[in-house]
């Protein structure tokens, strides 16, 4: 009888470590909605949200590192038009994006309308020199007129440029150059980023993810337009994605993500490199692919960027994007630092350029669960083109277009470590907890199963031999 209630009890022992393992089974799925659940919840961008605190406030600070490069042969390229030598200055750091959103409005389709203001702090400790600095540049006024006026009145533009004193190059200080001058030629405030402090990038209206989370933070319209109507194009103007600050919750990496930066006048996409740590969470790492502004040769897609045949090479030409359009007409061309990805032209005609990847490629870290993007590194130059003249005297020398590196711009961010602890405290050890919880029982259910019918067969066998004895 003894023997039977024990072996009824391992049964049973049995029996209930195979309950125990169920139950982790079934927190599985219940526990991922759970967390699902949740996430979602806290990401819908509305008041009293994680995810409407994180984005309607300055939140983490965005530093632009500038690099500006400075033509150290100038009399060559005037007098014998050799190719322009350059190297680059910098850093020179300026804290933005340090004020909050303005004029933030819901409206009753689920989207939300926002002004980002622009602001530039210079930051003294994190860079090289002060702005007063000076650099060795090109005239802005002489390449942009010589673009944007046609080429009949060239005349007057070389007047107008003997009448001044003036140059293809010129030299300034790293204030002016970034931020503006009064040009003795055009008569204006002219630099390379003359309307940017005290003004404000948008309006934008984005999807507050409320009614379709998958939508959450996905650009509606920009300046109250779904189109940018820059491109003469369906494609090109078409606006896709969110402003990389975040995406849907849950990221896939197989899929790329797709976000407009308005400093390029464009839609791109990131694809997925690598799985990295970040001051303890785990985040993907998404890179812009070197087809991102490749030629229409070998992207198609790109074909509709290219306007100008002559200086493209009849659109051959691979790294830079020429946004005249987006620039009132002035011959700006975006492209990544040190022409990286480029033709080998651009940095034959240029020299003194080291395209790097590591150095100088844009990516973005974002966390999976929550789509948050915890730390990024925008990074583009500013180049201006300017070409041959039989009219223009300082041009006359020239012996073909040229794309000249002006400024390579290093926007960065990352979470601090308090951020990054609350972070990893109120989601990431909830979700871990969770799923050591749920491991856990499945793991003690199946030792308290293997152990009971371990335990029974060597009773069993025990209570077998005994009855032949």
């Amino acid at each position: 009888m003894g023997c039977c209630n024990r072996r009824c009890g391992l049964i049973a022992g049995a029996v209930v470590g195979v309950l125990v393992a169920i139950l982790g089974g079934i927190l599985i799925p219940v526990g991922d909605n759970i967390i699902k659940g949740t996430v979602k919840q806290e990401a819908v961008i509305e008041p009293g949200t994680t995810a409407y605190e994180n984005w309607a406030a300055a939140g983490v600070k965005v530093y632009r590192q500038f690099w500006l490069f400075e033509v150290m042969n100038p009399l060559e390229v005037l007098d014998y038009g050799a190719a322009p030598v350059v190297i680059e200055r910098g850093p020179y750091t300026y804290m933005t994006r340090y004020l909050a959103k303005d004029n933030v409005t819901f409206h009753e389709n689920d989207t939300v309308s926002f002004l980002l203001p622009n602001g530039a702090i210079f930051e003294p400790s994190m860079s090289v020199g002060t702005e007063e600095d000076n650099i060795t540049s090109l005239n802005l006024a002489v390449a942009g007129a010589y673009s944007v006026v046609p080429p009949e009145l060239h005349i007057l533009i070389d007047k107008m440029i003997y009448s001044t004193n003036s140059s293809l190059f010129q030299r300034r200080t790293v204030k002016e150059l970034l931020w503006g001058y009064n040009d003795p030629i055009l008569k204006q405030f002219v630099g390379f980023f003359p309307d940017y402090n005290k003004t404000y990038d948008g309006y934008y209206n984005v999807f507050t993810g409320k009614d379709d989370i998958t939508k959450v933070g996905q650009i509606d319209m920009w300046r109250q337009s779904r189109s940018l109507g820059f491109w003469n194009d369906t494609y090109c103007d078409m606006i896709n994605g969110t402003d990389a600050s975040s995406f849907a919750p849950f990221v896939d990496k197989e899929e790329p993500l797709f976000f407009f930066s308005s400093d390029i006048c464009r839609s791109v996409s990131a694809s997925y490199e690598q799985t990295v740590n970040l001051k303890g969470i785990d985040v993907y790492r998404y890179s812009l692919l070197p087809s991102t502004l490749a030629s229409p040769v070998d992207n198609p897609d790109n074909k509709c960027f290219c306007s100008n045949m002559k200086v493209t090479k009849n659109c051959t030409l691979a790294g830079v994007l020429d946004v005249s359009t987006c620039q009132q007409g002035q011959p700006i061309y975006i492209s990544l630092p040190h022409f990286l990805h480029g033709s080998e032209s651009l940095v034959k005609d240029v020299l003194g350029l080291n395209p790097n990847e590591e150095h100088h490629k844009t990516f973005l870290d974002v966390e999976p669960t929550t789509g948050f993007t915890l730390n990024f590194a925008k990074r583009i130059q500013v180049n201006m083109m300017y070409g041959p003249s039989d009219v223009i005297t300082v041009l006359k020398n020239v012996k073909d277009f040229t794309i000249l590196p002006l400024v390579w711009l290093n926007e960065t961010a990352t979470l601090d470590d308090e951020t990054a602890d609350m972070f990893k405290k109120e989601l990431l050890s909830r979700i871990q907890m969770l799923e050591t919880a749920e491991y856990s029982l499945i793991g003690v259910g199946a030792a308290i199963f293997l152990m009971c019918i371990i335990a029974y067969l060597i009773v069993r066998k025990s209570h077998n031999q005994s009855k032949v004895a």
